[in-house]
């Protein structure tokens, strides 16, 4: 059974061979070609601009089939498959599944436009990394099968991918899982007993060889592709099937047990003997993640009742040699409430007297009691809201943006709008109030500054692309990040002071050290960046292994920061050398908050870390549910963190 041919909705570095479209041409007068991103037998994916975006730049991935075949019975036949590319796209909504934006035959080519992914594939990670943690494995895993359980939950038909392998698998830049290529993904009807012979050898489970597919298809290639991913062995070069002469304890000796029986089981050749579900695989491995020595698996029972764990657990509970390992005291800690929200909490919350005050991407800014939880108010807008709430103490008024391209002034005792602003695009960041005026950036391209009492335009400084990045201002600048790389510098009359240009884009927020005049700030092209406040003169840098999303935070002689290679650093301020660092298990986006010389922060591991500040030694823990995206927020007794699990959580601070 050959391999499928590829087309890559991600950025690679292949040269392509060939290819139609050549660079500014404008596609369906709308797509303005930027480069190519991979070339396959049947077509080509480039890299576009979408121009109904005049005020920013939306990049989007144009996957194009040639089919300037001689026979219409053939022709026909791959513009369907193309075009079921398109319609399964374009019915599914997951986090971890390309969206569909555009679908059109042109000039005897069909075209699908999507979401552009950039970032690397699971196999070109294998290739270029020499050692994958294994507890990194086992977080992919997970995410693999949340996107799996999805496809296979459908209504009426459940979709089946056919084609799971590491090469279809993207990790984007924020460390989050990407299924690629749906080419050959099928709703499963069960009353058609014979399917067409489709799928890579190696990969592809035993029944796919005879045209059959069923949900336990996908689970035997995602256990194909974890053996790889474990072992190192390539499926495609080795004896159909024999992965058991493989054994993967015998080539990765840092794998649990645990983690070998679920795998295996993924890999049982017969589809009863397989997990009835990719949701029991999922629950297997976040069991196996936790770290409980006394987990009830489903190794051994295709039911999935569940039977203990033949082998005994590493010690603590750990897979792997990292922050596993690591006792948590978590468990004495419990939140005094926890408010749950309709979707995900991706920004910090605020409080403000007996209220805490926290946003929502379910488009609501919610305020409850900050003693017991319970809800006073919430206030719709019509966009998800990524940017934190601030208050204005003043006025008693709650400030925050929301992606309905409005900027918002609630009354904040009643959840009523004092004021409103509008902008040209959505509003990603999170605003500063100095001076009696609210500072803030938009995707439009602009940096705001109003009049705090009625929001009245001051003036608006045009940066040229998106501005995310939350302005510092100081008592002459505003300095703030933009989407080009640059680090800008405008006067509090708004004319231009400075700018500093790092090579990606500048999410973090900067800080300024107002004794010292220096301004510190991450930027997504790896580096820390401390800059003179006054002139923008580079100081020095400091690399980290993946891109800055993550602001800094100044305590005592340090300058503290996120990565998104999961680790968070403590600088010398000064001269940026490495005091300190301390790794989470997933990639750090958030800004963390010291208190009383403890250091807290959230993880993308869905965890609350609490360190010690001066020497980065973990004290105690506490888990959520989802991703921690915001800095925590401290008032009084309590501390306060959002998480993508939808909650808000009120934690006692514990010493």
């Amino acid at each position: 059974m050959p391999e499928t041919q590829k087309f890559p909705t991600r950025a690679t570095a292949d040269t392509p061979q060939e290819s139609s479209l050549q660079p500014n041409f404008v596609l369906h007068d709308r797509y303005r070609i930027t480069g190519v991103i991979g070339v396959g037998g049947m077509g080509t994916v480039y890299q576009a601009r979408d121009l109904h975006f005049t005020d920013v730049k939306k990049l989007v991935a144009v996957k194009e089939m040639h089919t300037n075949t001689p026979d219409p019975t053939v022709r026909s036949s791959m513009v369907k498959t193309f075009q079921r590319e398109a319609n399964i796209l374009a019915t599914l909504s997951h986090p971890a599944i390309p969206k569909i934006f555009d679908f059109f035959d042109l000039n005897d080519r069909v075209y699908i436009v999507m979401e552009f992914i950039n970032g690397s594939d699971l196999e070109l990670i294998l290739q270029k990394t020499k050692d994958l943690p294994v507890e990194k494995i086992v977080d992919w895993a997970i995410e693999i099968c949340d996107a799996l359980s999805y496809l296979h939950s459908q209504e009426p038909q459940p979709i089946i991918f056919r084609d799971m392998k590491p090469s279809n698998v993207m990790i984007d830049t924020l460390g989050k899982v990407r299924l690629i290529d749906f080419g050959i993904a099928k709703s499963f009807d069960s009353r058609v007993r014979q399917h067409t012979m489709i799928g890579t050898e190696g990969y592809s489970a035993p029944e796919q060889y005879r045209g059959e597919i069923s949900p336990q298809s996908d689970i035997f290639s995602l256990g194909a592709t974890l053996h790889h991913l474990l072992t190192r062995k390539d499926p495609r070069i080795e004896a159909p099937f024999s992965f058991h002469e493989r054994r993967i304890g015998d080539l990765n000796p840092n794998a649990p047990p645990a983690l070998i029986a679920i795998v295996n089981k993924a890999l049982a050749l017969n589809q009863s003997d397989r997990y009835p579900s990719c949701a029991a695989m999922k629950a297997d491995l976040e069991a196996l993640r936790s770290g409980r020595s006394q987990i009830a698996l489903n190794i051994g029972m295709a039911g999935g009742a569940g039977t203990p764990l033949s082998q005994p657990p590493m010690p603590n509970g750990s897979i792997g040699t990292s922050a596993f390992e690591h006792i948590s005291a978590s468990a004495s800690i419990q939140p005094r409430w926890k408010f749950k929200t309709e979707d995900e909490i991706r920004c910090s919350a605020a409080a403000f007297k007996d209220l805490a005050l926290v946003g929502s991407y379910d488009t609501n800014v919610w305020a409850v009691k900050l003693d017991t939880g319970e809800l006073v108010w919430k206030f719709p807008t019509r966009g998800g809201i990524a940017s934190s709430p601030i208050i204005d103490e003043t006025n008693r008024n709650v400030l925050f943006g929301s992606e309905d391209f409005h900027f918002y002034a609630l009354d904040v005792a009643k959840g009523r709008v004092s004021w409103t602003f509008s902008t040209k695009d959505r509003i990603r960041s999170t605003a500063r109030l100095a001076h009696d005026h609210v500072f803030f950036g938009s995707d439009d391209g602009r940096l705001y500054a109003l009049n705090a009492l009625n929001g009245r335009p001051i003036w608006s400084f045009d940066v040229g692309t998106p501005v995310r990045s939350r302005p510092f201002v100081t008592n002459e600048l505003v300095i703030v990040g933009a989407d080009s790389g640059e680090v800008i510098a405008v006067s509090l009359s708004g004319n231009r002071k400075w700018s500093y240009r790092t090579k990606r884009s500048v999410i973090s927020s900067p800080i300024v050290d107002m004794n010292e005049g220096v301004c510190y700030i991450g930027s997504s092209d790896n580096f820390i960046y401390c800059l003179d406040a006054n002139t923008g003169f580079n100081s020095w840098r400091f690399r980290t292994n993946g891109p800055i999303i993550a602001s800094p935070t100044l305590y005592k002689s340090l300058v503290i920061i996120g990565s998104t290679d999961g680790n968070l650093y403590a600088l010398n301020a000064q001269s940026g050398r490495e005091k300190w660092k301390f790794k989470s298990e997933k990639p750090i986006v958030a800004a963390s908050i010291v208190h009383r010389e403890l250091l807290y922060f959230g993880s993308t591991d869905q965890t609350l870390y609490c360190l010690d500040a001066e020497s980065g030694k973990e004290l105690w823990r506490f888990k959520t549910g989802g991703a921690i995206t915001a800095m925590p927020y401290i008032i009084g007794d309590l501390l306060l963190i959002g998480s993508m699990d939808h909650h808000l959580y009120a934690l006692p601070l514990v010493n």
